[in-house]
């Protein structure tokens, strides 16, 4: 749904890819007193060693028929850094921070350029970030796409599989901090204003071109 990977889409790719993966989840948005299990998917590695703001939490390895690794972690403000290692060599380091307030939205599409023959699309993702850039993993604000020029929208989505929003408003609720609005080209060349905007957030806008 809406093309946003889930966890699981790493685990994927850990097992059943030549691709380097490192993936830590779940977010580090939680109460303080919390206690939560943080999982490693990974490859290409003999370890990972998870960090909590700079101090280690030990290393795990996966052994038999084990798919990921796992530590118990009382939760605490701030950020987790995972390090997957070989022959005690770095591989990959994924970090994962506690996000604060909703505070603006930002836009990127996956071509900011499309042809101008009526059918062309692009595919732009809205994160619903703090003041800080990070992602707000609960965030599930209502937000309003509109577009200027030569160019239409062709739906919207979540990737929230039980969401009864209709795929053609020209609205979605974010999930996960996570919205997609798909733009379809016209027949005639130009720029188009695609604008993001939800309610005591920070509207954002990006621009994609249209040619023959």
């Amino acid at each position: 749904m809406a093309g946003f990977p889930k966890d699981v889409y790493y685990l994927y790719q850990s097992v059943w890819t030549d691709k380097t993966v490192l993936h830590i989840l779940p977010h580090w948005n939680w109460k303080i007193g919390d206690s939560v299990d943080v999982w490693a998917y990974y490859n290409h590695a003999d370890e990972v060693e998870l960090f909590l703001n700079g101090k280690s939490l030990g290393s795990k390895k996966k052994s038999g028929d084990d798919l990921h690794v796992m530590w118990r972690v009382p939760f605490t403000v701030g950020t987790l850094k995972a390090v997957s290692k070989k022959d005690g060599k770095i591989v990959l380091t994924k970090e994962i921070k506690t996000a604060g307030k909703p505070a603006k939205i930002e836009l990127t599409a996956d071509r900011k350029s499309i042809k101008a023959d009526g059918k062309d699309l692009s595919f732009i993702t809205a994160r619903v970030v703090d003041a800080a850039g990070n992602i707000v993993p609960d965030a599930d604000n209502l937000i309003q796409f509109s577009v200027k020029g030569d160019a239409e929208i062709a739906g919207t989505d979540n990737g929230l599989q039980t969401s009864m929003e209709s795929f053609k408003s020209s609205r979605h609720k974010a999930f996960n901090g996570l919205a997609l609005v798909v733009v379809q080209s016209k027949e005639k060349e130009g720029n188009v204003i695609v604008t993001a905007s939800s309610q005591s957030l920070q509207t954002a806008s990006l621009i994609i071109s249209t040619k023959k």
